[in-house]
């Protein structure tokens, strides 16, 4: 099929200024959203004793990753009403709308009262703000993306609209800035206490520029002739999902991209920042150095794998990234481990723990009726540790035993579990000297590059999938379901699979099984797409 050159509205061709324009606005706004959603998560360590009763500190950090999750959960919704509303209405007033939510929903979790102040209320309105989130996210990336897709010309749409690629990495860069910046200016205990709010609190700064800044921008053309013609759809979901034809390119779209891409995308750069502080005890700083250094040099390959994939098609770099992560994660995170805490590698590799107990499971949301058991103590304590552990069913065991080598320990005793660590040489924390930080931006510098291999063509791949009258509605809900229910579960999923199989490396399961099943899926279903027009009404 032959491209034209450019992307005609109903007045003229549309001038490079304007599409630069238009580029910078909707990318702006995106990095704002992305920076709202991602404080969370930086900051879900810090406040998850804050919202939640306490007891169990690794119980209310995976309530606090079940509560960033259910924000995740809800986006396909929003993509169903936003994505409607953005087809009947139009782009720019339905991402208008998206932004302001998100911006009011997270300057609020700022604002929120702690759990030893209000109860049970606080974690029931930090989930409240967090569905908000959600569902504003959920309306935004598809309004952007279409957005931006409809002004480029046919044969850069895929450079174009990895620039919207190139937010969600800069938001998080900018909410690790922000976040570093307000923990170097205070003191640790000042920043657990309150300043961490402050992150959020700014957002009503960025909401006001970015709302500002979008108002000046027009509608889409694509979108202006649709209506001039009167070939708009009047009922987009029904349009999307009820055509077979048009819900298989869907599921296709799901499962042969979207879902590999979210899970990508996550373990890249949200799961090793995790891995580094949470498990393998880097100091926070070093940890965000590494990952800031990372992202930097990685941003502008979502640029180049745009405009490569104008080039060779979307399909095969989309792929190669998904394959690339679900061979070579474990490696990479055994090599972090080794670059970042040899002293941990070398604890695990001489030391054997086991737990022998009846009927033990961790408790995922902790409430004030909770009462935790022996072996809840004892796996909050080791994970906490970072610390490989075998979990034995015992029947009929009145007390869990745990066995640290030859010394056994009877029941929940916290002295003398932290005595036999002591006695094992037990590393809390790695050596300053120990960590290889050049090796360590490396292997994170890695995993972007697969980032940035699945999501800078993405956009592109998705917008030529669908018909321009229910595009926004029917590419909305496949990449949100990938990114917010595989890609959003991730950090959950994997806190989850550690605590629950006492590994620090069984998390990584996920992302493996999810990025291989888009693999196959991708490789036997989908078809290329960068030579299709997208101003089929």
């Amino acid at each position: 099929m032959t491209t034209a050159s450019a992307t005609a509205a109903p007045g003229g061709p549309i001038s490079a200024a304007e599409i630069r324009k238009v580029i910078f606005a909707s990318s702006l706004g995106t990095v704002f959203e992305w920076y709202d959603f991602y404080i969370y998560a930086t900051l879900a360590p810090f406040f998850a004793t804050l919202f939640f009763p306490p007891g169990n500190a690794t119980a209310a950090l995976l309530a606090s990753f079940a509560t960033y999750a259910a924000g995740f959960l809800v986006r396909p919704f929003g993509a169903l009403v936003f994505g409607r509303i953005g087809d009947l209405v139009g782009r720019k007033y339905t991402f208008l709308v998206t932004i302001m939510v998100m911006g009011l929903a997270t300057a609020a979790v700022g604002l929120l009262p702690t759990y030893a102040t209000v109860g049970m209320l606080s974690p029931t309105l930090l989930v409240l703000l967090r569905l908000a989130q959600g569902l504003a996210l959920g309306g935004e990336y598809g309004g952007a993306a279409t957005y931006v897709a409809e002004h480029a010309p046919d044969d850069k749409r895929g450079l174009h609209t990895s620039w919207i690629q190139t937010t969600a990495t800069l938001g998080f860069f900018v909410s690790l800035v922000v976040i570093g910046t307000c923990r170097s200016s205070m003191a640790e205990a000042a920043f657990k206490s309150w300043g961490w709010r402050i992150p959020f609190l700014i957002s009503v700064v960025l909401l006001v520029v970015s709302v500002y800044i979008r108002l000046k921008l027009d509608e889409s053309p694509v979108f202006l002739q649709m209506k001039a013609q009167g070939k708009g759809s009047k009922a987009p979901l029904r349009d999307s999902f009820t055509n077979w034809a048009n819900l298989k390119i869907v599921l296709i779209a799901l499962f042969g991209a979207a879902a590999g891409q979210g899970v990508i995308w996550y373990t890249g750069q949200f799961y090793a920042l995790f891995f580094l502080t949470g498990t393998l005890k880097v100091p926070w700083k070093t940890a965000y150095f590494i990952l800031a250094v990372a992202l930097a040099l990685g941003t502008g390959l979502f640029v180049f794998f745009g405009w490569l994939s104008d080039k060779i098609g979307r399909k095969k770099i989309m792929i190669a990234g998904c394959l690339l992560g679900a061979i070579t994660y474990f490696p990479i995170y055994r090599a972090m481990t080794h670059y970042a805490n040899p002293a941990l590698e070398a604890f695990a590799a001489r030391t054997k723990i086991t737990v022998t107990a009846s009927n033990c499971q961790m408790h995922l949301f902790p409430n004030p009726k909770t009462v935790y058991s022996d072996c809840d103590h004892l796996q909050d304590f080791l994970s906490k540790r970072s610390l490989s552990f075998d979990t034995l069913e015992g029947d009929g065991v009145a007390k869990p035993v745990t066995h640290i080598n030859d010394i056994v320990i009877v029941g929940w005793d916290e002295p003398k579990l932290g005595a036999a660590l002591k006695t094992l040489a037990y590393p809390a924390a790695p050596k300053p000297e120990d960590i290889n930080v050049a090796m360590l931006i490396l292997l994170v510098f890695i995993q972007v590059v697969y980032v940035t291999m699945v999501y800078g063509p993405i956009a592109a791949f998705l917008v030529e999938l669908f018909p321009a009258r229910i595009r926004y509605t029917s590419m909305s809900l496949p990449y949100h379901i990938g990114n917010g229910w595989f890609g959003g579960m991730l950090p959950l999923t994997a806190a989850a699979l550690v605590a629950a199989k006492g590994n620090i490396f069984a998390g990584l399961w996920y992302p493996v099984i999810v990025a291989s099943i888009t693999v196959v899926i991708g490789l036997i279903f989908i078809r290329e797409t960068r030579d299709h027009r997208i101003d089929t009404l």
